[in-house]
């Protein structure tokens, strides 16, 4: 089990590299820096993976917790059910969770969530979420957006219960 969490640590760093300076030899590889505590995010509309389309206009407003994460990630293995005890403790209040998948193939996205029971919102990476949020520095890496869509709090790496936990204090007026 070391040894899987080294050779991930050591792929996800090598990423990270190569998505801040690309690849040599290759042009048009070099990705913009991550978004990080104080940048204004704009979500844009997006189709979730259950099939609902959502028009930009309902994250104005309301503070927004943003995972990035990936099927095959054991970190966001162990996170994903800290976010979705959140998601159900605060739930009908004015906190959104969205989650964002960087699978290559959305069935496997969908796939995981069904077989975990998540409720939380969930799409796959685009375009547009990369020019707005940049290269990711690590899986998971979350985001929380006040009502403005600025970054107020940012976390690559696993949260432990208690981090999850806390981020509930976002969902007060």
């Amino acid at each position: 089990m070391r040894a899987r969490r080294i050779a991930l640590a050591w792929l996800l760093s090598a990423s990270a590299v190569v998505g801040l300076f690309g690849v040599p030899g290759v042009t048009g590889m070099r990705q913009a820096q991550a978004a990080d505590v104080g940048d204004t995010i704009r979500l844009p509309d997006m189709t979730l993976l259950d099939g609902r389309r959502v028009d930009a206009s309902q994250w104005a407003g309301r503070p927004v917790v943003i995972e990035f994460w990936a099927s095959w990630c054991p970190f966001c293995a162990l996170q994903n059910p800290r976010l979705q005890a959140l998601y159900d403790k605060t739930r009908g209040t004015r906190l959104q969770v969205l989650t964002i998948s960087i699978d290559r193939q959305p069935q496997d996205a969908i796939a995981y969530l069904k077989q975990r029971g998540y409720t939380f919102a969930a799409t796959m990476d685009s375009d547009a979420l990369r020019r707005q949020f940049g290269a990711r520095k690590g899986l998971p890496e979350l985001y929380v957006l006040d009502g403005h869509g600025r970054v107020v709090q940012k976390e690559v790496g696993e949260m432990l219960d208690d981090d999850v936990a806390a981020l509930a204090r976002y969902a007060r007026p």
